[in-house]
């Protein structure tokens, strides 16, 4: 079963529509489909994240218990 993030960082409450996505490391949405043809997006555990730009993506791949942390804040 494939899997996406499409919840707000730290909140079981769904963030938004089927086609949008927050970069869990700065918070911004992110439309998935975009995303998804620049190679914007990363698995971790069996979720799909999506992100705004390479540095997230790059930030996030580097230690991505940061960015799931409940209390991790994205901040831009």
């Amino acid at each position: 079963m494939d899997k996406h993030l499409n919840m707000a960082p730290g909140h079981g409450a769904p963030a938004m529509g089927d086609d949008a996505a927050l970069d869990p490391v700065c918070g911004m949405t992110v439309d998935k489909v975009n995303a998804t043809a620049r190679d914007l997006v990363a698995e971790h555990e069996g979720m799909t994240y999506y992100f705004c730009g390479r540095g997230c993506k790059l930030e996030f791949g580097d230690d991505p218990g940061r960015f799931l942390d409940p209390s991790y804040i994205p901040s831009m």
